[in-house]
């Protein structure tokens, strides 16, 4: 992917086509590694329109989240650690009861057993 810029910058005016589609300008694709199909978000501004390549907002999201872990000087472990009860909270609303482990660690305790 090209590189990051954070400043807005005036790049070209393009058209919406008769099926509402728009062009992106060869050299800006190339320089975004988008490709067809490439998947974007449209956001809204205001009276404006944002596209942002959806890998690219994925980054973004994955950047926020670990600032926020990081400020509350969460470690990954630390996230990693509360898997298993997230795990039995949901299990526990979708089927109404305490799961008792999942399937591989039933598996695994019952060949041991053998």
């Amino acid at each position: 992917m090209g590189a990051h810029h954070t400043t807005l910058e005036y790049l070209t005016t393009t058209k919406i086509g008769e099926k509402g589609q728009l062009t992106v300008p060869k050299q800006f694709r190339e320089d975004l590694g988008l490709g067809n199909g490439a998947p974007f978000a449209v956001l809204r501004l205001g009276d404006g329109l944002i596209l942002l390549p959806e890998q690219q907002r994925f980054e973004q999201l994955c950047q926020q989240v670990s600032s926020a872990l990081t400020a509350a000087g969460l470690a990954p472990e630390d996230l990693l650690a509360t898997l298993p009860e997230a795990r039995n909270r949901v299990y526990t609303r979708r089927y109404g009861k305490q799961s008792k482990g999942n399937a591989s660690q039933r598996r695994i305790h019952n060949h041991r057993r053998k």
